[in-house]
Parts: C-alpha cells; structure tokens; sequence
C-alpha cells in the first residue's frame, strides 16, 4: 500500500526559494511515477511536474519549466519538487500523487498525499 505524506510548505518572499519532499512508507514507491499537484483557492487542482519511476523521464506545465525541478531517491522513498525563483502565483496547496504512468492528468494517479501549503508573498 501506497501513503504518501508531503513536507517542506511554508511563507517564502517572491523570488525565493522551496523543497517539497513526499515520502512513502511503503515497500512499493518505486514501481511508481509521482505527479506533483497543486490547488490554489477558488481554481481547479492544476499539475506541475511528474517523474517516472526510474527518475530518468519528467515532465513539467509551462508555467513551472526552468524553475522547479523534480526528482526522486528511491532507496530514500522520497521525490522532491525544489522550487525556485517562486513567484505570488504560485501559492496553492501542494500534492504529490501516485500513478501507474507519466502523465499531467491527475485522475491517472490512484494515491494522493494530504498536502502541504505554498505561500508566496509579494
């Protein structure tokens, strides 16, 4: 069984910077891909990044590409989302998720983490 926990939200200046880390308990993580997701109030839950299972394919939404960064420790359970030059529109709630695939669609993924909060400030 998949749980994913996140970790590493908080308040950071525009043009900052962030590491999110999701982390598995589980004896499986590594046969999966893993989305990061994020939900910013009164929108739809938008994708941000993915990596394959070996680490070696990502993909990334046009409005993160050459400032966030995914990856992944399998002997760690753990995948990172480390976020640069952050900017007020990024604030949202942050998820990491768990799917079979690499892909941006997020009904693709069967296990998600709780969140963690990205706060932005201008």
């Amino acid at each position: 069984q998949v749980k994913l926990v996140e970790s590493g939200g908080g308040l950071v200046q525009t043009g900052g910077s962030l590491r999110l880390s999701c982390a598995d308990s589980g004896r499986t993580f590594s046969i999966y891909a893993i989305g990061w997701f994020r939900q910013a109030p009164g929108k739809e839950r938008e994708f941000v990044a993915t990596v394959s299972w070996t680490g070696g394919n990502t993909a990334y939404a046009d409005s993160v590409k050459g400032r966030f960064t995914i990856s992944r420790d399998n002997a760690k359970n753990t995948v990172y989302l480390q976020m640069n030059s952050l900017k007020p529109e990024d604030t949202a709630v942050y998820y990491c998720a768990a799917g079979p695939v690499v892909t941006g669609d997020a009904p693709s993924y069967a296990y998600w983490g709780q969140g963690t909060q990205v706060t932005v400030s201008s």
